[in-house]
C-alpha cells in the first residue's frame, strides 16, 4: 500500500471522528435535551433525524463535486459548513435554532465517508476497498466512543454545550488538515488528466448511475440496514436502558460504549471477510438477518414474553453493535457496480439512501415511541420500545427479501477483470 495514500486516508478518517460524535451524541444526552428544551420524543426524533436529512440532501451535489473538483476541496469546504453548523448548535437558545444547526452539521459531514471511499478507490486496488473502508469507519467510531460514557461524564461536569464547543474546534482543525494533506489521486491516475465534464455531461452521468439495473436492490437494503441499527445505537438505546431497566446516564453510557467497541471489533472481523469468503452479498444478507432476529427478540420479550432480564437487553444492544459492521459489505457491493468515472456520483447516490433511511427511521421512531402515553414518572413504557424494535425487525426482513434478488460481485472477479485490462 502506498505510504502517502495511507496518510491521506488516515487524515480523512481522523476528521470523520467529529461526524460520528455529533450523529451519536443524542443517544447519551437525549433525555437531557428533552428536559432542557421542554420537548417530547417526537421533537427529539426530528432533531436527531435532522442531521441525516441534511446529510442525505448533500450526497448527490457532493457526488458532482467529487467528480468535478475532487475530494480534497469538496471535503475541506463542507467541513467549514459543519463547523458553522456545530457553532450554531452549541449556542442555540431554542429547539428551532438547534434543529437548523444540526441540519447544517449533517450537510457538512455528509461528504466524509464517500470522500474517503473515493480516495481509497483511486489510491488502492479493488480488493483492499473493504479493508480500508472498515479502517476509516473504525477510526471514525472513536467519535461514537466519545459520545458515550465520556460525554456523559463531561456533560455532568461542564454541560453538553461546552463539550460540543470543543468538538467544533476539533472540526475546524480537521478541515485545515484535510486541505494540507489530502490529494485526490496518485500521480499518473486518469482522474488527474481528466477532461472536465460540462454540467450537461455530469447530469448524464448521474442518469447513468440511477439507470444501473443493479442499483435498486442494493439501495433497498442500504436504506434500511444502518437506519435500524443506528436508531438503537444512536437514539433510543440509551433511553431504553434508562427508562425500562433503570440504568443511570453513566451506566447506560457504559453499555453504549461497549456496543461501539463491539462495532469496532466487528469492523476488523468483517472488513477483510469478503476476500476470505469471496462474497459480499451473502455477508451483508446474513448480518442483516441477525440484526433483525435480535430486534425481534427484544420486541417479543418486551411486548409478549414479559420483562426481559437486564443482561438480555445489554447483550442485544452490544450484539447489534458488533453485527452492524456487516453493513460495510453493502457499500462495497455498491461501489463495485460503478466505473471509476462515476464513482463519486455512484457512491453518493448509494449513501443518500443510507442517510435518508436513517433520517426517516429516526423521525418515525419518535412518532412510534411518542404514540404511547408516558408513565406517571414521565418515562415511556416498555411496550413503546418493544413496538419500535419489532417494527424495525419487520422492516429489515422485507429489505433482505428485496436485496436477495441482487447479483453478487466477487472480489476475485474484480481482480481478474483488472488483470485483463
Amino acid at each position: 500500500m502506498p505510504r502517502q495514500g495511507l496518510i491521506i486516508v488516515a487524515t480523512l478518517a481522523t476528521a470523520y471522528v467529529a461526524s460520528h460524535f455529533f450523529r451519536s451524541a443524542n443517544v447519551t444526552i437525549g433525555l437531557d435535551l428533552m428536559r432542557d428544551l421542554h420537548i417530547g420524543p417526537e421533537a427529539l426524533g426530528a432533531l436527531t433525524g435532522a442531521f441525516f436529512f441534511g446529510f442525505s440532501a448533500m450526497q448527490i451535489p457532493c457526488g458532482f463535486f467529487f467528480d468535478r473538483y475532487g475530494p480534497r476541496l469538496t471535503v475541506f469546504g463542507m467541513l467549514i459548513l459543519a463547523t458553522i453548523g456545530g457553532t450554531i448548535f452549541a449556542l442555540a437558545p431554542d429547539w428551532p435554532t438547534l434543529l437548523a444547526g444540526r441540519a447544517m452539521m449533517g450537510a457538512g459531514f455528509g461528504v466524509m465517508l464517500i470522500g474517503s471511499m473515493v480516495v481509497i478507490s483511486r489510491w488502492f486496488p479493488p480488493d483492499r476497498f473493504s479493508t480500508l473502508s472498515s479502517m476509516v469507519l473504525s477510526i471514525g467510531l472513536i467519535g461514537n466512543l466519545l459520545a458515550t460514557t465520556p460525554l456523559a461524564w463531561a456533560a455532568e461536569a461542564v454541560g453538553w454545550r461546552t463539550v460540543f464547543g470543543g468538538v467544533v474546534a476539533f472540526t475546524a482543525v480537521a478541515a485545515v488538515a484535510v486541505y494540507l494533506v489530502v490529494r485526490d489521486a496518485p500521480p499518473g491516475h486518469p482522474f488527474l488528466a481528466r477532461k472536465t465534464e460540462s454540467p450537461r455531461e455530469m447530469l448524464r452521468g448521474l442518469a447513468e448511475v440511477i439507470r444501473n439495473p443493479r442499483l435498486p436492490c442494493i439501495l433497498a437494503l442500504n436504506f434500511c440496514n444502518y437506519a435500524c441499527s443506528f436508531t438503537v445505537q444512536g437514539l433510543w438505546g440509551g433511553p431504553f436502558l434508562r427508562e425500562v431497566h433503570g440504568l443511570t446516564k453513566v451506566q447506560s453510557g457504559n453499555v453504549l460504549l461497549a456496543a461501539v467497541i463491539a462495532y469496532q471489533i466487528g469492523m476488523l472481523v468483517f472488513g477483510p471477510l469478503d476476500r476470505v469468503l469471496d462474497t459480499r452479498k451473502w455477508i451483508a444478507l446474513t448480518g442483516t438477518l441477525i440484526i433483525a432476529a435480535i430486534l425481534g427478540i427484544l420486541g417479543l420479550w418486551g411486548g409478549v414474553w414479559g420483562h426481559p432480564p437486564m443482561w438480555i437487553a445489554i447483550g442485544a444492544i452490544v450484539g447489534i453493535g458488533f453485527v452492524s459492521a456487516s453493513s460495510t459489505m453493502i457499500m462495497s457491493h455498491g461501489r463495485a457496480i460503478f466505473p471509476d468515472r462515476l464513482i463519486g456520483r455512484g457512491m453518493a447516490t448509494i449513501n443518500t439512501s443510507v442517510m435518508l433511511g436513517v433520517a426517516c427511521m429516526q423521525t418515525l421512531s419518535g412518532i412510534i415511541v411518542g404514540a404511547f402515553e408516558p408513565l406517571a414518572n414521565g418515562a415511556r413504557s416498555e411496550l413503546a420500545y418493544s413496538t419500535l424494535f419489532m417494527f424495525m425487525a419487520v422492516v429489515l426482513v422485507v429489505a433482505v427479501g428485496i436485496y436477495s434478488r441482487s447479483e453478487d460481485i466477487r472480489p476475485s472477479d474484480e481482480l481478474k477483470a483488472r488483470a485483463g485490462r
